[in-house]
This record gives C-alpha cells, structure tokens and sequence, in this order.
C-alpha cells in the first residue's frame, strides 16, 4: 500500500514519522519497551478496561523487500500459536492504519522484559541461576522445535528477543521478532543485524546455504552466556576478529579465551564460577558441544535413529528429566546432590547419603520446607517436586538426631583463583579489562556467601515448623491425657461413694440374715485397689513439664534469631553491585586500578556469615533440644495414658463385679422373702386348724369336742389357760412375719440404685 493511502489516527492527530502516537482513542502508550532495526515496540493501555497490548509501528521508510519482510512477519505470527512464542492479537481499532506504509503488529505484553536485561543485572554477571537456566533451555528449546516443525527458521535468536511473562508465579520465555525468518544477503546482514551478529551461526557471515542449524548456534550461545555470565567465543572481540581464530577449533570446545600474552585458549568445559549443579554439567556440555559445533552439518548430532528427532533436543530432554535431589546437610552447611534411580526407595536414597555424610540411616532427619518429615513408606522421588527444576529453587535438609547440637565444622565457600588473586594483594593493579572480570566474580562470591545464609536459614524455619508440629502432637496427646485423667477421677470418686454407700446398706441389711464374708472382703479390696488406681489419674508433673516445654518454644519463636539477620550482608552485597557497576562505566582502555575497596566488603561479608551463622546455629541448636525434649516426653505421656486406660479398665471392672454381686445378693434375699411368705402362709393355715380344734364351736349345733369326752382333771383350768396363750402366741407371730415382709420390702425399696442406671 502507498504512502498516500495511509490513514492517521482518529483521536489524535497524526505522532511525528516513525514516533509513537502518546493516545490513540481510549489507548494510551505507557512505555517504550524497545527499539529494533526497523520499529519501535511499544505499550498500550485501554484506559477503561486496563488491558495491555505490545504495539510494533516501523520507525523508518522501508524499501519494498523490508515492507515485503515486515508484512510476512505479521503474517508468520498470526499463524502462530505456543506457549513458548508470542501471540499476535488484533490490533486495536484506533491504532489500526498504516505507519511508513507498513501496518502495525499487535502482540501480548509481556511484563518481565527481556532476557538481556535479565542478564545485564549485575547480580547475573556471572550467570543465571540454575533454575532459571533449565526454565529457559525447557521454554527455548520447545518454542525453537515449534517454529522448525511449521518450517519457520528464527535466524535471530538473542537474549533481546527473548521476553519474559509472569503466568501464575512461573516465569515463562517467549520467543518474538520473527522478522528474519527469510533470506538475507550479506550486505542486509551487516547493515540490519548491527549489535546482534554476535549471536550469529558463522555460515551467516560467510553467505553460505544454511539450515535450522543456525538456530542451534544462536540457542547454544544463549544458554552459554546465561551460565557462564558472558558469551563462549572470545567475548570481547567482533565475530570479524574472532571467527578466523575460532573456526578451526575442535568439535568438542565449547569455550574460547584469549591469555594475557595473545594466545587463543580452548576447552572443552564451562568456565568457573558459574551455578550449575554438578550432575548437570557433564550432560550439559555434552549439549553444547552439538549446538556450538562450526560445521553446519554436523551441528545438532543430526537425528536419533530411535526418536527421528535432533540428537541435541533429545540430549536437552534428558537433562530436563533427570530426577535430582539437592540435599542440605545442616550438621556441616554442605550441600550434596543424588541423581534419583527409577523408583528408588527413600532407604536406597539414606543409604547413598549415609555414604557422602557419614550419618547413619537410622539418624537421618529429612526435612522438607514446610518442616514435613519424609515418608518412609514413598519413593524416593517425594524429594523431588514436577515441573520444578535447580537447586537453588527446592532443597531437602538433613538433619543428625543424635545430635542437638550443630556446632561445626560448617563448610565455608571457597574463593575463586582470581578473586583470593586480589585478596592476598588488594593493592596490586591490575587493568580495567582484566579487572571486570575478577570483580564480577567478587560479587559472585559475596552474593553466594549471603545465598548460602540464606538456605541455612531455610533449614532452621523447616526445624522449626517440625518442631512446631511436634509440639502440636504433644498437645494433643495432652489434652488426650488430661481428658482421660478427668474422666478416670470422676469414675473413681463415684466408685468410691458407691462402694461406701453399698458397705454401709450391706451392714445395715445383715440384721435379716443375707450376707457374705466372701463378698465383703473383695468389695474391701475393690476399695483399697480403688485407692491404687487413684494414682494413675495423677499427671501434673507432666504438665508441669509440657507447660514449661510450651513457655521455651514461644520464647523461641519471638527470638530475633527467629528471622532473618542477612541486613548487613544485604547491604554489603548491594556496594558490591554498586562498585561493579562503576567500574563497568570506566571506559577499557589502558587505565589500571586496585581492589582494595572490593577486598574490604569480601572481608566483612566473610565476618558477617561468620556472626549470623553462630546465631543461626546456636538458635537451630536450641529448637533441636526443644523437640528432643518432645520426643523423651511423648513416650511418657503415652505410658500415662496406658496406666489410665488400665486404671480405668480396672475401675469399670470392679464396678461391673459389684453390680453382678448386688444384682445375686438382690436375688437370694427376693429368693429368701419368697420362701418365708410361703412358711409363714402355711403357719397361719396350721394356727387356723389348730384354733379351730382347740377352740370351743360357736356353731348352733354345739358340736362336741373332741376333748370334751376326757375327763377332766382338777387343774383343767389352768389347761385351757395355756391353750389360749398359745394361740394367742400363734396370732402374734402371724403378725411378726407380715410386718417382717413388710419391712424387708420397704428396705430394699429404699436402697439408692440409681448408680446401676
């Protein structure tokens, strides 16, 4: 389309040619986040919604190739959908018309930045953490194979066109400016790839057919430069200077660095320092040494017979899968790291640790962050957490039982050769060049010494959250026991009130002839073994104990050793930084300066860690003899427990015996009131008889009686006398026995015997 044909915006006049417009409609420009050969990128914002679009507009008039070039990209992005490359999206409608006769490219923001500014941190410049390093090689790597599978070749791949995002706390990479994803002659590389020919596959400069290798060249580079803290090659010289030194090295070298007598220096190993765990870094030279081989063809291993993939993105594969647990030994501050067998149990793992360490299995405390203990019963890859990789992103600390107290000796960081270099002499010059490169790796040093704090410090919070969790399982066994204590005493102290109150009715009941001596002894014996029991409900030493357990472990929490005490290594690290970013200002010509400045924070940052870990230690010292406490204690407390459960049991026991005793001594006196209701109703027939045979008939007949034929003797009167006060004898009786039923039935109805409810 013409430059005629061009439209501006509708609600703000149109922004000088290849500028920004600062609003357009409800879209607001908020930031200017990058500058590119041919456009500018910028970021919008809706000012009623908030939504937030990147906004590429060409900032130059192009020739008809680049506007060609420039379309194809949008075309190319439109087409693209990985979470590993940006998305285009529709560009909005009041930004939608022609700038320099090309469109505008509407893309996701990405709110991280770029890749270069990560790396440009002086805190980086001696490369990126683990962690972030695998992120990048798993995001980079699959967002790279995406664009191969859809034929698409990157040819531009630099930490500046890799861009960050922030999705749900992880940190994702985003590949973008897909506007080299054609041919280019020589003359357009050297005029459109200024300040990016360093990440160039050399068959770029020499105009030569090329392939998706040239992709691998520019990934290598990039994962180089992110470990090591700079790029592989001779990182001080232009690709012109240093490629006729390079080209002839051996497949394997994977670094190049120039002596300071001119001599070009090759390995085949990462340069030191640098944060990559030591099971990785074979592997991961293995990797390098397929992207960073100067053949094309051979470049990438070319593909697995068994996977039809490139060797390079199996290789890459195998070292994001490996399965490695970083283990924190607290008792020396060291750190040491497993490569995880498939299905490797948890005592495989204790046993290789007792190898590297010297404690043995059944001493091993493993702790995870949040102060849970290993489960035993689960593999070995408990310790390792999925889609988490480095280790310095997830560690599992090591603990000594037999031991409570961590007093050393603590491994200490070792200084790099340049760096104790300055040490021994603070005051020796050395140029400005050289200089760069010995305090970035003094800066390493310092920020590792407060890192390695930092990770103790970790190990100490997971002992406290274990202890913590200790200390919440002995109170709930204590609650369990006062609880089981309360109830024993009020078991107890009923039994007893029972067993008086049954005594006492027992002796009063005896006057009617129940008893049983038997009986009575093993209800005196329930009363004495009562008293034994008694003892089991008594627990305050224990609580005692427990309260003055639980008065150390809040002391211990509101100790200021509780937190953090890195403030002054903070600080120390941060005039580090400051005194690197200074010198990298002074321009690298022939001028020579001394460290002094730079030994001294070294110096007080080594005193520093040496104060806070005497801190730390003497605090994580304490929590270790607090939950060893606990641990004496709980078996204690379980004994209690056991002693009132038993004491308990017995109580319920006795309690039953006597309610069965009472319930037959109810039954033989019911038994016994029977059998005199019948004696006493066969007295009472018999008296009747009797009375009506001794007794004269009042009948009209006048019936004789029997005796009234003997002859009576002169004292038959006295005879008949003793007759009637016999029967009157017999009637009073009569009477005894009904009062007597009487009474034992009121008596045993006035027994309390709501206890056998």
């Amino acid at each position: 389309m013409e430059r005629g044909a061009e439209r501006g915006p509708p609600s703000s006049g149109p922004a000088p040619r290849g500028q920004a417009a600062a609003s357009c409609g409800l879209w607001e420009m908020r930031d200017r986040l990058g500058t590119g050969g041919f456009g500018n990128v910028c970021l919008y914002q809706h000012q009623d919604t908030g939504a937030k679009v990147a906004v590429k507009s060409c900032r130059l008039e192009l020739s008809v190739k680049n506007k060609d070039r420039w379309c194809h990209e949008i075309d190319i992005m439109k087409k693209l959908n990985h979470p590993n490359v940006v998305k285009a999206c529709e560009v909005p409608e009041e930004m939608n018309f022609l700038v320099n006769g090309v469109p505008r490219l509407s893309m996701e923001y990405c709110s991280g930045g770029d890749l270069r500014k990560l790396l440009n941190k002086p805190e980086n410049c001696c490369g990126l953490k683990e962690s972030q390093i695998l992120s990048l090689l798993s995001d980079i790597g699959s967002g790279i194979q995406y664009l191969h599978e859809n034929k698409i070749i990157h040819r531009d791949l630099k930490p500046e066109n890799i861009v960050l995002q922030d999705e749900g706390g992880k940190i994702v990479h985003k590949i973008i400016d897909l506007g080299y994803a054609k041919d280019l002659d020589q003359g357009s590389l050297c005029t459109s790839f200024v300040g990016t020919l360093q990440y160039l596959a050399p068959e770029l400069f020499e105009n030569k057919s090329y392939s998706v290798t040239v992709d691998y060249w520019s990934f290598g580079t990039m994962v180089f430069e992110c470990i090591a803290g700079f790029r592989p090659f001779l990182h001080n010289l232009q690709p012109f200077t240093w490629h006729e030194k390079i080209k002839k090295k051996d497949p394997k070298h994977i670094f190049a660095f120039e002596e300071m007598n001119g001599e070009v220096r090759f390995s085949t190993h990462l340069p030191q320092p640098h944060s990559v765990c030591g099971l990785i870094v074979e592997p991961m030279e293995n990797w390098l040494q397929l992207m960073l081989n100067w053949d094309p063809q051979q470049r990438g291993g070319g593909f697995d017979p068994e996977t039809s993939r490139p060797k390079c993105f199996v290789v890459m594969d195998h070292i994001l899968n490996l399965k490695i647990v970083h283990i924190l030994n607290m008792t020396s501050a060291k750190i040491v790291s497993f490569l995880l067998h498939p299905e490797e149990s948890l005592h495989s793992l204790q046993t290789r640790i007792e190898y590297e360490t010297g404690i043995s299995t059944g001493n091993q405390e493993l702790l995870l962050e949040t102060g849970i203990c290993l489960d035993p019963r689960k593999p070995a890859s408990q310790c390792v957490i999925d889609g988490v990789r480095g280790w310095d992103s997830y560690m599992v600390y090591l603990f000594d039982k037999s031991k409570t107290v961590y007093d050393g000796p603590f491994a200490s960081r070792s200084l790099s050769d340049c760096v104790n270099y300055i040490v021994q002499d603070s005051k020796i010059q050395l140029p400005i060049s050289q200089l760069r490169k010995v305090w970035a790796e003094a800066v390493h040093y310092v920020i590792g010494l407060k890192e390695d704090y930092s990770r103790l410090f970790q190990g100490q919070r997971a002992a406290m959250l274990s202890l913590l969790r200790y200390n919440a399982n002995l109170i709930k066994m204590k609650n369990n026991m006062v609880s089981a204590s309360q109830q024993l005493k009020a078991k107890l102290e009923f039994f007893r009130q029972s067993i008086r109150l049954d005594l006492e009715r027992y002796s009063d009941q005896m006057a009617y002839g129940i008893s049983s001596e038997k009986m009575l002894k093993a209800w005196k014996e329930m009363e004495e073994k009562a008293s034994q029991c008694a003892q089991a409900e008594d627990i305050g030493y224990l609580d005692e104990q427990i309260m003055a357990l639980h008065t150390e472990i809040v002391e211990l929490q509101k100790s200021p050793y509780a937190r953090r005490q890195g403030e002054v290594m903070e600080s120390l690290e941060q005039r580090a930084i400051d005194l690197y970013k200074q010198l990298k200002t002074r321009p690298p010509d022939h001028a020579y300066s001394d460290s002094t400045d730079m030994v001294k924070i070294i110096v007080q940052t080594v005193q520093s860690q040496d104060r806070v870990l005497k801190e730390l230690f003497g605090h994580l010292s304490k929590l270790l003899g607090c939950k060893q406490k606990i641990i004496d204690l709980l078996p204690k407390i379980e004994v209690a427990l056991n002693n009132i459960k038993e004491a308990d049991n017995s109580v319920m026991q006795m309690q039953g015996k006597r309610q069965r005793e009472i319930w037959h001594l109810l039954k033989i006196a019911c038994t016994q009131s029977s059998s005199r209701s019948l004696v006493s109703s066969s007295l009472e027939g018999a008296a009747s008889t009797s009375a009506a045979t001794w007794l004269p008939q009042s009948s009209s007949e006048h019936v004789p009686h029997p005796l009234s034929s003997m002859a009576t003797p002169e004292d038959g009167e006295d005879f008949i006398d003793v007759i009637e006060e016999n029967l009157n004898y017999l009637d009073r009786f009569s009477s005894i026995l009904q009062e007597a039923r009487q009474e034992q039935s009121n008596s045993m109805m006035g027994f309390d015997w709501s206890w056998l409810k």
